[in-house]
């Protein structure tokens, strides 16, 4: 992973796609509307953002130094040009090693009821830490990630002032990244502004498609709400390809086996390839997926069925879905303190 590319990138994103909290404010529809913005973004007691807390947590998440080789950041596949995800069918982590799953957007994971695509984290301070000290993923030791940044003197004025007298532990950086990550939401998109009552901020065709998606294509069983998720766990015929075991390896209930996360749809259209392992390069592959009712029909959730969609339902729902993806803002890169590079032992 080339990380002067990936800063370059990162750079360069001043107008291009990203997505930050605090930009949008919710109307007072949302409160009878399910499908427009919560009133807030949910938050722990112990960890409510603030100015410090999102900084802090904003340079943590860019910084190349929270793993092992010096070389990954949090960004690198969280990338804002690419929906806060990668752009790849499964991530690329340490040395360059291909990983199982595909990368899950960040975007909105703040309205996550739970975290991963096998659930095995609850909340995004519990999931903060995971990926930093995962070998096979930036592969840096909690204890040498500590002295890392310990060691450099603008980052322990930033954890003073975003969490006084708690110091650089794993839970102040864990709580500093989650802070951040919560202001990583979808902008108004065409969908927003249509259910808000402008006629016109949709086609006649995505119309449509919002009827096929709540009615024939039975999608709205399991992307409900504003972010378009249950936050439930379903078995949907994805081809096997090894990765069988799903929510089922952390709570073994037969129902679960094979059964992933529902992802958002929102800014799904940033976010290609699609599924949990990259299968499908387009949204009409996701579809056509659908409407024969999925593949491996193992354990298969009983909302997979074949649908029967003719042509123009299948372009109206594709065409509603792009709807969800909303104009780009302008992120800010954060100017990151200053101290030595050292890549551990393991990535020499």
């Amino acid at each position: 992973m080339n990380v002067k590319l990936i800063a370059g990138a990162i750079a360069g994103l001043a107008a291009a796609a990203s997505l930050i909290a605090g930009q949008v404010v919710a109307t007072e529809a949302s409160k009878q509307d399910p499908w427009l913005r919560p009133a807030a973004v949910p938050a722990p007691a112990d960890n409510v953002p603030n100015a410090d807390r999102v900084e802090l947590g904003r340079a943590l998440f860019f910084d190349p130094r929270l793993s092992g080789s010096g070389m990954i950041s949090c960004a690198t596949c969280h990338n804002p040009s690419l929906g806060w995800a990668d752009g790849q069918p499964t991530a690329i982590g340490h040395m360059s090693k291909r990983l199982g799953r595909a990368t899950p957007t960040i975007v909105n994971s703040a309205y996550n009821t739970i975290q991963m695509w096998d659930g095995r984290k609850a909340t995004l301070e519990d999931q903060a830490l995971g990926p930093i000290g995962d070998p096979n993923e930036m592969a840096l030791p909690i204890p040498q990630m500590l002295e890392r940044l310990g060691a450099i003197d603008g980052y322990r004025a930033m954890f003073e002032r975003a969490y006084p007298g708690q110091g650089v532990t794993a839970e102040t950086v864990a709580k500093a990244i989650a802070s951040f990550e919560r202001t990583v939401v979808s902008s108004t998109s065409p969908f927003d502004r249509w259910r808000s009552g402008d006629a016109t901020a949709v086609s006649d065709a995505a119309k449509r498609g919002f009827e096929v998606f709540n009615g024939k294509g039975n999608c709205a069983a399991c992307h409900q709400g504003f972010n378009f998720t249950d936050n439930g766990f379903h078995n949907i015929g994805v081809k096997a390809d090894g990765d069988t075991e799903g929510r089922f390896a952390h709570r073994r209930v037969k129902v679960l086996k094979g059964a992933f996360k529902t992802p958002t749809l929102r800014e799904i259209a940033l976010t290609a390839p699609y599924m949990r392992n990259g299968m499908y390069a387009t949204l009409e592959e996701v579809v056509d997926h659908y409407d024969r009712g999925g593949d491996d029909t193992s354990n298969l959730s009983p909302n997979m069925k074949p649908l029967g969609l003719n042509p123009q339902e299948k372009a109206d729902l594709v065409a509603f879905m792009k709807t969800l993806t909303g104009a780009p803002v302008a992120i800010v890169v954060p100017q990151l303190p200053p101290g030595p590079v050292t890549a551990t032992t393991a990535s020499r």
